[in-house]
């Protein structure tokens, strides 16, 4: 049974101007709700409709609800079914499991290393995840989604079944270690059609090389071969309906996704194409997309109005676990870390492979700064490579002596990659590409990106003009339902599920971040809870913010529907 939670209360938008969704030029409009259902829209039809509670829109745009299709909600979902704060932000539909990185099929007996792989992937508390996930409810997908539905959920939840859950399922520890037999091949392959007969909104994997999991070792995505990838992938060409998501990395390509889409049939989309500054790639890569597309290829890679900055420190750095020194920490234990970053021979060697030394890459150090500090906050705001030319030591050495005397609490920003606006401006508003790559629910100590959508409309339509705001709320909404079949939502039409959000186009901003204490087990995360200019936000009818408060009591009927590709999308 699908879960929708529609109010039967009948109520009015009233006075806003309806961009609804599909591009068209935006009008003055009511729109009338009823049953969780769209039931009428025109200039003053609330007005026959007396006994209805009325949303006051006057001077603001009434949109549909807007769709996050790069969540890791996969576990957030059991102990804030809310999904904050992607639904402080107009976001009423969100689709996790990405990156191949699902909490289910699962056994009870690869939960830990299940919790250590998103850990150290996705920056999710281990602790958190023992405790806040009911893990005993669920082994299959179809377990997994019955788990959430029968909870309730606040927003619209779909879920892609992930390349590493079912590889570990299948072959355990081993699934880290070498190729799949084809014994295990064949039941993996059954788990992801099992998974898509279960409502699976599709597939997903990742080959990035920044993927490492449980002991520093590659992710189980990333041991597959091409085969395995394409056979695992044939469920959805015979269902007929689901998206393959794909990182790109040494195995696969984003030009091999061409080939592999004519092959499965069905729309792909990879994450992600981000700018980096002088160094103008994502202009031979958009070619190359826009011939595939005039060629009948629906690959569509995910851009990000956000740059790329994680705040990071030395307990978890994920943005140098890519180096050897610190991938050989990253089962360490606390104790175990101190010791090392205090050893000058771990300094040293570190320092040759993150510094530039034998070959390495060196790290982009001019891009990090102090985030916080308890001991040092004199140091707030500076960077490293200044501090380092002061102190007459290496950038290294300044991460470590501050980060020691915080007890490894420092906060580092860090700005990985899209840090290129004019770049931005050029990728944002283009056919062929979707909005992607928040990460909500990821790396939760590191970044909050969850507030895409008003920065989106705030800093770049508004202050930037990059497009039309008709143009930005149909690549929020329409575009991405269409993507992925949510054939009843994502425009704001008669007979469509009542997804609605309005916000105020001269004011709508993401708001500050702010660091939170309120996961399971005491675990942090940055928020972004504090919105400007989102007034209303209805899912399936339920008004779950008004005047821009969040409206508890009613969040409380948890008014989202668990989506289901091939029952009800």
């Amino acid at each position: 049974m699908t879960r929708r939670g529609g109010s039967s209360v009948e109520t009015v938008v009233r006075g806003g101007t309806l961009v609804d969704g599909t591009g068209s030029r935006g009008r003055v409009a009511d729109v009338v709700v009823s049953d969780g259902v769209i039931v009428e829209i025109g200039e003053g039809v609330g007005k026959s409709h007396g006994g209805a509670r009325v949303l006051d829109a006057s001077g603001q745009v009434v949109a549909p609800g807007f769709i996050d299709i790069h969540t890791h909600y996969d576990a957030q979902v059991f102990w804030d079914p809310d999904l904050t704060p992607s639904s402080f932000h107009g976001v009423t539909t969100v689709i996790a499991g990405n990156c191949g990185f699902s909490i289910a099929p699962i056994r009870r007996d690869g939960v830990d290393v299940m919790a250590r792989t998103l850990q150290h992937v996705e920056d999710m508390s281990f602790n958190t995840l023992s405790v806040g996930v009911p893990w005993d409810e669920f082994e299959t997908f179809s377990d997994y989604l019955d788990a959430v539905e029968r909870r309730g959920v606040g927003l619209n939840y779909g879920c892609y079944v992930g390349h590493t859950a079912v590889r570990l399922y299948v072959m355990g520890d081993e699934a880290y270690e070498r190729p799949a037999s084809d014994e295990e091949l064949s039941a993996m392959r059954e788990e992801v059609h099992k998974s898509m007969r279960a409502g699976a909104m599709g597939f997903a994997s990742s080959a990035s090389p920044t993927h490492n999991g449980d002991g520093g070792r590659p992710v189980p995505s990333r041991v597959a071969d091409r085969a395995e990838l394409l056979t695992l992938m044939g469920p959805l060409r015979e269902e007929g309906r689901g998206v393959v998501a794909l990182l790109p990395g040494e195995e696969i390509s984003h030009r091999d996704m061409f080939d592999l889409q004519r092959e499965v049939g069905r729309p792909f989309t990879w994450t992600a194409l981000l700018t980096v500054k002088g160094f103008p790639y994502h202009e031979r890569v958009m070619a190359e997309h826009d011939a595939a597309r005039a060629e009948g290829v629906e690959v569509w890679p995910q851009v990000s109005c956000r740059p790329l900055v994680f705040q990071m420190n030395l307990a978890e750095p994920f943005t140098f676990n890519t180096r050897p020194s610190f991938a050989a920490l990253m089962d360490a234990s606390r104790e175990e870390r101190v010791r090392a970053y205090r050893d000058p021979e771990w300094r040293a060697a570190t320092w040759e492979d993150v510094g530039g030394g034998k070959g390495f890459i060196p790290l982009n150090w001019s891009s990090i700064s102090v985030a916080e500090s308890r001991s040092h906050p004199e140091l707030v705001d500076r960077r490293v490579v200044e501090l380092a030319a002061e102190r007459g030591c290496t950038p290294l050495d300044v991460v470590l002596d501050v980060s020691l005397d915080d007890d490894l609490g420092t906060r580092f920003w860090s700005v990985l990659a899209n840090d290129d606006p004019d770049a931005i401006d050029w990728l944002l508003p283009r056919d062929n590409v979707l909005i992607g790559l928040a990460d909500s629910g990821a790396h939760v100590s590191q970044l909050c990106d969850a507030c895409f959508a008003t920065d989106l409309l705030g800093n770049w339509v508004r202050e930037r003009n990059v497009m039309p705001i008709e143009r930005a709320v149909h690549k929020l909404t329409g575009e991405p339902a269409s993507v992925f079949g949510l054939t009843d939502r994502g425009t704001v039409e008669v007979g469509k599920a009542a997804d609605v959000c309005v916000f105020d186009p001269a004011t709508v901003s993401p708001g500050p971040l702010k660091r939170k204490f309120d996961f399971p087990a005491d675990g942090e995360r940055l928020s972004a809870d504090e919105p400007v200019g989102m007034t209303h936000v209805l899912v399936n009818g339920v008004a779950i913010r008004v005047d821009g408060s969040q409206r508890t009591s009613e969040i409380e009927e948890r008014p989202g529907t668990v989506l289901r590709s091939g029952v009800n999308c």
